[in-house]
C-alpha cells in the first residue's frame, strides 16, 4: 500500500519490494472454524444406505480368548452384522513398520481396550450399545505394565540402541564430581477436538474411497489395500483437514479406517466408524513414557565432562513408531549442550498396554529433558544460577560443535537468543526479587528458570523427506493447489498457498487449496517432524515456479526482451517495460496453448543416517529457542500457578508470523500440561482410568499466564529450506520445561536450594507434595 493507502499504480509495483510470503496472514479456514461451517469427516453428508460401526473390546491387559459368544450382539437391535479377525479378506495387520499389529485380536489379546470384533449396525448408537453384549471367556497370563518392569524382565519390542562417543568410563574416571539419580516423565494423550474417525464407501471394480481423519493418507491407503487384499490403486483416501492431530493420527488413524473399510467391503454399503472419547482413549497409543537412569560427570565449573543416561520406554504391545521416536530421543539427548564422552542407551520396552506412537516433538521432548535436569541438578549442588551452567555447557565453535551422532552444527544462535532473552525478560532482576520474596514467604515459594532448545528438523527415515505437489492456473487467472501435506489447524494450507501466490506473483485471495488425496498426489509422507511446511512448501514453490517460467517465456515472446527478466508481483506481470494484468496474460496463454498446470516435487538434499553405528546427518537443520517461566508454588497443597511466560523461538525467515507465534503459544501450553497436569493411571489390572475429560486433565484457559509474552527471534536459515524459514510444529513444544524447572526451583526454595528434589513428570499436586516430603526427610525437618 502507498501513503495514501490505496493499492500501488503499475510503476510503483515494477519497483517496490512486494511479497506474499513473511505475512501475517489468517489460517485459511478462519472464517470457516468461526462459523462452524468448515467441514471435517463426520459432517460429510452422508449417502442413503450408511450404516456404522463400533468395536467390542478387550477386557484383559493379556490372556488367550478360549471361546466368544456374539451372538448377543448380532440379535440386537438394529445390527446388520458382527466381524471377526477370520472375515477379514486381506492381511490382519496395521502396523507402520514392523507386521506385529492385528487390527482384530486373533486368540490372544495385549492389553484393555484392544479391540476384539467390529459390529454394524443402523446407528452409531444402537453399533455401541451391541459392542458390549458380547461375552468372552479369557485365560489370563502374566502382564507387565511399566517400563521399569519391562526393564527388569527384559522384554523389548525392539532391541535396544546404544549410542557413544569418546571415553565416558575413563571421563567418569576423572571428573571431579558425578551426579547421578533416576528420573520418571509420564506419557500424554494428545486428546485432539475431532476424535479417530473414518467413513469408508465401496465402489466400483473393489475401489474403496475412505475419508478419514489421519495425518498419513498414503499410509492408510496402503493398510486399507492390505487389509481388503487390494492394490493401493483400488483405495482413495481423503482428508480435507483434521480437528488436531499431535502425532496421534500418523499411524494410529489405520485401524479406524480398516474397520470401517474391511465392513464397508463385505456389507457394499457405507459404513462410518465414529469413535467415542472413551473408546479412542482406551484404545489408541500416547506420547511414550519414559524412564531414566542417569550419571553425570562435572567440573568445578559445572562443564560436564561424562554423561550416560539409559532410558526405557513404555512402547506398549507393538512397535509402532517406538523405534523412531527412541532414535529421536537419543539424537535430542543432548539439548543445546555439547558432550564430549557420552554413552546414551534406549530401549523400547514391551507392555500389556496401548500401543504408545507419535505426539508432538516424537521423542525429542523425552530426550532433552534428561539433560537438562542434570544440568539443574548440578547447578544446585555447585550453589549457581542454573542458566550460568547451561551457557557454559552450549554447543560453541569447532572442537565444541559436533554432536554425538556426528552431525556438524553449523547454524548455532542459542548463544545470542538466550542472552536476548535473558535481557527482554529481566532475569537476573526477576531472580533476585524472587529470592527476596521466598526470604519472607514461608508458605508459598516463586521459581524460575530459564531453558533453551535445539531441535533437529527432518524425518529420522531419510525416504520420508520427500513430497509433491499440483498447480492449476485456471483460465479466470484462479489458482488451485493440491499437495501431500494434511491439515489439523497448523495452517500448512495458507504457507503453502502464500508461497504458491508468491512464486506466482499473485495476491493471495486467487489461491485455493483442496482436500488431500491419494490419487492427486501419490506416496505422500506423514504431516509430521514438523516438515510439513518444509516439504509441501518447496514441492508447491516448484510446481509453481514451472508455470511462471512458461508464462515467462510467452510473454517475453510476445512483448520482447528475456523470459529471465519477466517479473511477476503484485498481481501483475512485468515485461519489457510494459506492465500487464495477470488473468490477462493468463486467458492469453490458454489460447497460445501454454501448459497451465504443473507438478512439483522436493526431496530435502544432505540427508543420511546409519541406524547401526547411529551416526549421520539426519537433520536437515535446527530450530532454536529459549523461554523463561516464574511460578507460584503453595507448599501446603501442592498447588501452583504460572504467573508468566516469555518465550523467544527461532522460526528464520517466518512464513506466517501470525500462524508461528500461535503456534509457538498453543505448543508451551501444550508441553506445560504434559509435564504439569496430564497424568496417565493404569490400575492394577492394566485399565487406563484417565480415559475421559472427567479424569484426565489437560490445561485450561485458566492455567494459562495472564502475562504471556511470545516473539520470533530475528534470524535467517542457513539453509535452502522454503524462503529461508524454519519449522515451528514441535520444537516449541519444548520450551515449558521453563514451567517444570521453576517448579522444582520453587520446591528447592523450602530447602534454601541446598537439596535437589526429586521431581517426576507430571508435577502434579501430589507429585510436588512427594518431594516437598522427601526434601523435609533429606533435610531432617
Amino acid at each position: 500500500m502507498n501513503d495514501a493507502g490505496t493499492r500501488p499504480t503499475l510503476a510503483e509495483a515494477g519497483t517496490a519490494p512486494w511479497s506474499e510470503v513473511g505475512r501475517a496472514r489468517p489460517h485459511e479456514s478462519s472464517v470457516l472454524h468461526v462459523l462452524g461451517q468448515a467441514t471435517y469427516t463426520d459432517d460429510i453428508p452422508e449417502i442413503a444406505g450408511t450404516l456404522h460401526a463400533a468395536l467390542g473390546l478387550s477386557e484383559r491387559a493379556h490372556a488367550r480368548i478360549t471361546a466368544i459368544d456374539v451372538e448377543p450382539v448380532r440379535a440386537s437391535r438394529g445390527v446388520v452384522a458382527v466381524l471377526l479377525a477370520r472375515d477379514i479378506p486381506g492381511l490382519n495387520d496395521c502396523g507402520p513398520i514392523i507386521h506385529d499389529d492385528p487390527i482384530l485380536a486373533d486368540g490372544k489379546v495385549e492389553y484393555v481396550g484392544q479391540p476384539v470384533f467390529i459390529v454394524v449396525a443402523d446407528t452409531h448408537d444402537n453399533a455401541r450399545r451391541a459392542a458390549r453384549l458380547a461375552t468372552l471367556a479369557y485365560e489370563d497370563l502374566p502382564a507387565i505394565l511399566t517400563p521399569q518392569q519391562a526393564r527388569a524382565a527384559q522384554s523389548y519390542v525392539l532391541p535396544p540402541m546404544r549410542l557413544a562417543r569418546g571415553d565416558a568410563q575413563g571421563a567418569f574416571a576423572r571428573a571431579p564430581h558425578v551426579a547421578k539419580g533416576e528420573l520418571y516423565v509420564g506419557g500424554q494423550e494428545q486428546f485432539y477436538l475431532e476424535g479417530q474417525i473414518a467413513y469408508a464407501i465401496a465402489g466400483e471394480d473393489r475401489g474403496m474411497h475412505v475419508y478419514c481423519s489421519t495425518q498419513h493418507p498414503s499410509e492408510m491407503q496402503h493398510v486399507v489395500a492390505h487389509a481388503l487384499g487390494l492394490h493401493s490403486h483400488h483405495v482413495v483416501v481423503e482428508c480435507r483437514r483434521m480437528g488436531g492431530g499431535f502425532g496421534g493420527k500418523e499411524s494410529q488413524s489405520a485401524l479406524w479406517a480398516c474397520a470401517a473399510a474391511i465392513a464397508a467391503a463385505r456389507l457394499r454399503r457405507p459404513v462410518k466408524l465414529r469413535a467415542d472419547r472413551d473408546d479412542d482413549m482406551l484404545v489408541t497409543g500416547k506420547r511414550h513414557c519414559f524412564h531414566y537412569q542417569y550419571e553425570a560427570g562435572y567440573d568445578d565449573d559445572g562443564r560436564i565432562v561424562a554423561a550416560r543416561v539409559d532410558m526405557v520406554t513404555r512402547a506398549g504391545y507393538s512397535a509402532d513408531l517406538s523405534g523412531p521416536v527412541a532414535t529421536r530421543a537419543v539424537c535430542h539427548f543432548d539439548n543445546t549442550y555439547y558432550l564430549s564422552d557420552v554413552e546414551i542407551r534406549a530401549a523400547c520396552g514391551k507392555t500389556n498396554t496401548q500401543s504408545n506412537t507419535a505426539f508432538r516433538g516424537f521423542g525429542g521432548p523425552q530426550g532433552a529433558i534428561a539433560i537438562e535436569y542434570v544440568i539443574d541438578e548440578i547447578a544446585r549442588k555447585l550453589g549457581r544460577d542454573p542458566l550460568d551452567i547451561r551457557r557454559l555447557n552450549f554447543y560453541g565453535g569447532p572442537g565444541r560443535n559436533v554432536t554425538p551422532y556426528g552431525q556438524t552444527i553449523v547454524d548455532n544462535v542459542i548463544h545470542e537468543l538466550v542472552a536476548e532473552l535473558e535481557q527482554t525478560s529481566d532475569y537476573r532482576a526477576r531472580r533476585a526479587a524472587i529470592a527476596e520474596y521466598n526470604r519472607t514467604s514461608p508458605v508459598l515459594k516463586k521459581g524460575l528458570a530459564l531453558t533453551p532448545v535445539k531441535f533437529g528438523i527432518a524425518f529420522n527415515v531419510t525416504h520420508l523427506n520427500q513430497a509433491g505437489a499440483l498447480v492449476h492456473v485456471y483460465v479466470d487467472g484462479s489458482i488451485l493447489v493440491n499437495h501431500g501435506g494434511t491439515e489439523m489447524g497448523q495452517g500448512i494450507n495458507t504457507k503453502v498457498m502464500q508461497v504458491v501466490a508468491h512464486e506466482l506473483g499473485v495476491d493471495l485471495e486467487r489461491v485455493r487449496a483442496t482436500a488431500t488425496n491419494t490419487s492427486k498426489v501419490a506416496n505422500t509422507s506423514a504431516t509430521a517432524a514438523s516438515t510439513g511446511a518444509d516439504l509441501n512448501g518447496k514441492a508447491a514453490q516448484d510446481a509453481a515456479r514451472k508455470i511462471r517460467e512458461r508464462l515467462a517465456a510467452f510473454v517475453a515472446a510476445q512483448f520482447g526482451g528475456d523470459a529471465c527478466d519477466v517479473r511477476f508481483a503484485d498481481d501483475t506481470v512485468f515485461v519489457a517495460g510494459q506492465a500487464l494484468r495477470f488473468g490477462d496474460v493468463v486467458a492469453k496463454a490458454y489460447l497460445a496453448r501454454v501448459q497451465l498446470w504443473s507438478s512439483g516435487f522436493y526431496a530435502t538434499p544432505g540427508l543420511h543416517w546409519d541406524p547401526k553405528t547411529m551416526n549421520g546427518h539426519p537433520f536437515s537443520y535446527y530450530a532454536y529457542g529459549a523461554a523463561v517461566s516464574e511460578v507460584v508454588l503453595d507448599t501446603l497443597t501442592g498447588e501452583w500457578k504460572l504467573l508468566r511466560a516469555d518465550a523467544l523461538y527461532d522460526a528464520g525467515n517466518s512464513l506466517n508470523p501470525a500462524i508461528d507465534i500461535g503456534q509457538v503459544e498453543g505448543a508451551f501450553i501444550q508441553g506445560m500440561g504434559w509435564l504439569t497436569t496430564e497424568e496417565l493411571w493404569w490400575n492394577p489390572s492394566g485399565k487406563l482410568m484417565t480415559h475421559a475429560p472427567s479424569t484426565y486433565k489437560i490445561p485450561g484457559i485458566s492455567d494459562c499466564p495472564e502475562d504471556f509474552r511470545v516473539r520470533l527471534f530475528k534470524n535467517r536459515n542457513v539453509e535452502d529450506s522454503i524462503h529461508r524459514s524454519k519449522a515451528v510444529g514441535e520444537p516449541p513444544l519444548l520450551l515449558p520445561f521453563s514451567v517444570f524447572f521453576a517448579i522444582r526451583d520453587a520446591i528447592s526454595a523450602v530447602g534454601e536450594h541446598a537439596l535437589n528434589p526429586p521431581l517426576n513428570a507430571p508435577a502434579t499436586c501430589e507429585e510436588i507434595l512427594r518431594a516437598l516430603a522427601a526434601l523435609d526427610a533429606a533435610r531432617g525437618a
